[in-house]
Formats: C-alpha cells, sequence, structure tokens
C-alpha cells in the first residue's frame, strides 16, 4: 500500500512538472487568447471520439466473441484481415475515401476513426477468449453450464484484463489521429494545430499538440481505474 501510494505521489508531481513546463512554453498569454477556441475544439474532440470509439466497441466486441467460437476455428485469421482495413491504409487515406462517401464533416471523420479503432478491440478479445484456459471451460461445463454461461460467466470475465488492454491501444490510436479530421472539415483539436502550422504560431501549435497528449493520458488513466475497479469488484462478490 505504502509502495503504491509514493509511486503515485510520484506520478503525480511528474504530471505537474510537465503541466508547468508547458504553460511555460506556451504562455499564458496563448492560453487566455486561444481559451474559448480550447474548449469549443477539445468538446468537439471528444465527441468525436466518443463516437466513433463508442461504434467500434459494439461492433468489435461481438465480432471478436464470434470469431473465438470453435466453428469459426482456422478462419478466424482470414476474417480478421477485414479488420485490419482501417489500421493497412493510412489515416489520411482513409478519410479520403470517408470523404468521397460521406461528404465532409464530423460523419466522414466518425467513421474513419472507427475503422483505425476496431482491429485493436477484435483481436484482443479474440486473443483474450482464445486464451482462457480449457481446464476452466471444461469444469464450467462438468457442472452443468450452458455455453452461453460459459462465455459470460466464465470466458469474458478471464478475458477482461486483454480486452482492457485492446480498449486502450485502440483510444489512443482514436485520440491521435482526430486531429487529422480538421483536414476533411471536422472540428477538432487539429483546428488549433494545423492553422498553428500553417501561420507557424508556435504557441497555437504547442497549444493543441499539447491537449491532445493530455487528453489521451486522460482518457487512458479513466479506462485503467474503471477497470480496476470492476476487477476488484468482481474478485469481491467471487
Amino acid at each position: 500500500m505504502a509502495n503504491r501510494y509514493g509511486k503515485g505521489l510520484l506520478g503525480f508531481a511528474l504530471l505537474v512538472a510537465i503541466l508547468a513546463l508547458l504553460v511555460h512554453w506556451i504562455g499564458t498569454d496563448a492560453i487566455k487568447q486561444y481559451h474559448d477556441d480550447l474548449l469549443f475544439y477539445l468538446q468537439a474532440h471528444l465527441v468525436l471520439v466518443l463516437a466513433s470509439m463508442a461504434a467500434a466497441v459494439v461492433v468489435g466486441l461481438p465480432a471478436g466473441i464470434a470469431l473465438s467460437r470453435p466453428a469459426m476455428l482456422g478462419r478466424a485469421e482470414r476474417f480478421m484481415q477485414i479488420f485490419n482495413i482501417g489500421n493497412t491504409i493510412p489515416p489520411l487515406a482513409v478519410l479520403a475515401i470517408a470523404l468521397g462517401f460521406l461528404g465532409i464533416g464530423s460523419g466522414p471523420a466518425i467513421f474513419a476513426l472507427f475503422l483505425a479503432s476496431l482491429l485493436p478491440i477484435v483481436r484482443n478479445t479474440y486473443e483474450g477468449l482464445k486464451n482462457v484456459p480449457a481446464s476452466l471451460k471444461e469444469a464450467a461445463i462438468g457442472i452443468g453450464m450452458t455455453p452461453r454461461q460459459v462465455l459470460f460467466q466464465v470466458e469474458l470475465p478471464n478475458a477482461v484484463p486483454i480486452i482492457i488492454g485492446g480498449l486502450r491501444v485502440a483510444l489512443a490510436i482514436n485520440v491521435g489521429t482526430a486531429p487529422l479530421a480538421f483536414l476533411i472539415g471536422a472540428n477538432s483539436l487539429g483546428s488549433l494545430i494545423f492553422p498553428g502550422i500553417a501561420l507557424n504560431n508556435q504557441p497555437q501549435l504547442l497549444l493543441g499538440a499539447a491537449c491532445t497528449a493530455l487528453l489521451a493520458l486522460l482518457l487512458d488513466g479513466v479506462v485503467i481505474i474503471v477497470s480496476r475497479l470492476w476487477l476488484e469488484r468482481g474478485l469481491a462478490r467471487a
């Protein structure tokens, strides 16, 4: 407990130091100047990330479960390549293709981010379920559990840590790719970054980039905390 507390204090102190350095580099005047724009684009960025991540989870988790079933043995890897489309094609190309079909704005941006986030969720769900020890599944069947009960009461709870890992990877890819949505007319923190590059406005560029990085760290921390509480609650019930 003391060791965990010490690590927590060290992490907090490091975070404070990094924030202080960022404020110094960006400048308080620039932060005040772009305050309203920052809040607007941060909200728009979050909408893109949360909408595309929700769609990726809704599609990715069932797909990973389906591919892990015995009936899909030998064919799962071939089907996995379908979900690899968003990662094989560069993000700018995915955005351009989405732009051609869906026009400009948030719609194609959400679709492109959805494709980019899909593979880690499907892959980790599949691998997590495949790595559940066969002895656990056999024991569950031995006490009379149905295949559905085995899946939801044995396989998924044991696969949660690996699934959460996939969600974290997908979230990092999503938050880091979302600024590119500016290039197809969608608001995001890229609306600060790319004009900052074009105008050689270093404070504006740093503000957008720093907020993107901090948002990725914050959302990752939220996922970690929620998953730990969930796992601890599950262990307490067990």
